[in-house]
C-alpha cells in the first residue's frame, strides 16, 4: 500500500458507517488534500456523534422525566442538531455537490 493510500485511511476511531461513508466520499470526489482529509475527519466524527445521540434519544424517547416528574426535551436533542449542523458544514466546506441531478423539467438547484 503506497503512501497516498496511507493517508486517505479512514481513521480507526470512527464508527463502520462512518468508514463506509468515508471510502466512498473520499473514492467518488478524490479528496486527498490535509484540508480535506481534515474536513472528512471532522464530517465523520458529527456524523457518529449524530448517530449515537440519534440511538439514545429512540431509546429514551424525544422528552424525559426531570427529577419533579416534569416532560422536558431530552437533553441529548441538542447534540444530535449541533452534530447534524456540523456534518452539513464540513460537507459544504468540502464543496461537494448535495443537490441531485435533474434530468426532468422544474425549477433549478438553488432556487
Amino acid at each position: 500500500m503506497g503512501l497516498d493510500m496511507m493517508k486517505r485511511k479512514a481513521p480507526g476511531h470512527l464508527s463502520d458507517d462512518a468508514r463506509r461513508w468515508w471510502r466512498r466520499l473520499i473514492a467518488e470526489y478524490r479528496i486527498d488534500d490535509p484540508a480535506g482529509l481534515l474536513l472528512m475527519q471532522t464530517a465523520m466524527e458529527a456524523f457518529d456523534r449524530m448517530k449515537a445521540a440519534a440511538a439514545e434519544i429512540a431509546r429514551d424517547g424525544q422528552t424525559v422525566r426531570d427529577r419533579f416528574e416534569q416532560a422536558k426535551p431530552h437533553p441529548l436533542l441538542a447534540t444530535e442538531r449541533d452534530a447534524r449542523a456540523q456534518l452539513m458544514a464540513a460537507l459544504k466546506a468540502l464543496n461537494l455537490d448535495l443537490e441531485p441531478l435533474r434530468d426532468g423539467p422544474g425549477r433549478p438547484g438553488g432556487s
